[in-house]
C-alpha cells in the first residue's frame, strides 16, 4: 500500500512547503502532494517541480468548495504539471476540462465519492451511495477515487472503504485521505482494500508517533507501518 505524504496541515498547504520538502527529501518518498490552498500558484508550481525532480509522483488535492473554484484548481493542476488530481465533486466538469486541456495527458483524476461538506471536510453518504458513485466515476474516465473514510459522519469508515473497493471492481485505485493518524488505521485500511493513503496534519502535529521529535522520525514510522 502506498503512502502519500501531504505537505499540508489543517487542510492547507504549509507556507514553508518548499523548505519542508528539502528537509524530508533524503527519505526518498515515492508519493508527495499538497492542497490547492495555503500558498500562491508560483509556490505550487515550484513545489510540484521539486517533487517530480526528486522522482516522486506529485499529487494535488482540491478543497475548494464551489464548482467554479474546483474547476479553476483542476486547470491549475494541469497547467503546472501535477500527475494526480484528488478531490472535488464536479466529476463530469473536471473530466471535460482535463480531456480538452493541452498538456493534461497522463493526469489521473480521483474525485471524492459520498457527500463531502465543509472545510475541514466531513463526509456524508452511505456505503450504497459510495459504491454506485465509484462505478459511475470509472464510466466517466476517472483513474479511481479519493475517499475521506475517517471523516465519515453517516457510516462506518471501513464499510465505506469496502463499498468503494466493490464499486471500483479492480479497475481503479482507491486512495483514502483524512484523519489517518495511527498504524492501526493504516492496517485497517489495507485489510479493507485501500491502495494508498494520505497523511499530512498527523505527521506535522505529532498525532502519529507522538513521542518522536522530528518530522523525519514520524515519516519513517509511517513508512514502516505500511
Amino acid at each position: 500500500m502506498d503512502f502519500i505524504f501531504m505537505l499540508t496541515r489543517q487542510d492547507q498547504t504549509v507556507e514553508d512547503c518548499l523548505e519542508v520538502f528539502e528537509e524530508i527529501r533524503p527519505l526518498g518518498l515515492g508519493h508527495v502532494g499538497f492542497k490547492d490552498v495555503g500558498v500562491d500558484r508560483a509556490t505550487l508550481k515550484a513545489l510540484n517541480r521539486a517533487i517530480r525532480d526528486s522522482g516522486a509522483v506529485s499529487y494535488m488535492e482540491v478543497v475548494s468548495e464551489s464548482p467554479e473554484a474546483a474547476l479553476n484548481s483542476a486547470r491549475t493542476a494541469a497547467e503546472i504539471g501535477v500527475e494526480r488530481l484528488l478531490g472535488g465533486t464536479d466529476v463530469a466538469g473536471v473530466m471535460r476540462l482535463l480531456n480538452g486541456k493541452a498538456g493534461a495527458g497522463g493526469l489521473g483524476y480521483y474525485p471524492f465519492p459520498g457527500k463531502p461538506v465543509g472545510h475541514p471536510t466531513k463526509l456524508g453518504g452511505t456505503p450504497e451511495l459510495v459504491e454506485a458513485q465509484c462505478r459511475r466515476f470509472l464510466e466517466l474516465g476517472c483513474a479511481g477515487v479519493d475517499l475521506l473514510a475517517y471523516r465519515a459522519t453517516e457510516a462506518d469508515p471501513l464499510d465505506l472503504v469496502r463499498a468503494a473497493r466493490a464499486g471500483l471492481d479492480g479497475r481503479g485505485r482507491l486512495i483514502c485521505a483524512g484523519s489517518v493518524d495511527s498504524g492501526q488505521r493504516i492496517r485497517a485500511l489495507k485489510e479493507a482494500g485501500c491502495d494508498a493513503f494520505t497523511i499530512g496534519s498527523a505527521a506535522f502535529d505529532g498525532s502519529f508517533s507522538p513521542r518522536k521529535g522530528t518530522l523525519r522520525g514520524r515519516l519513517r514510522d509511517i513508512l514502516a507501518a505500511c
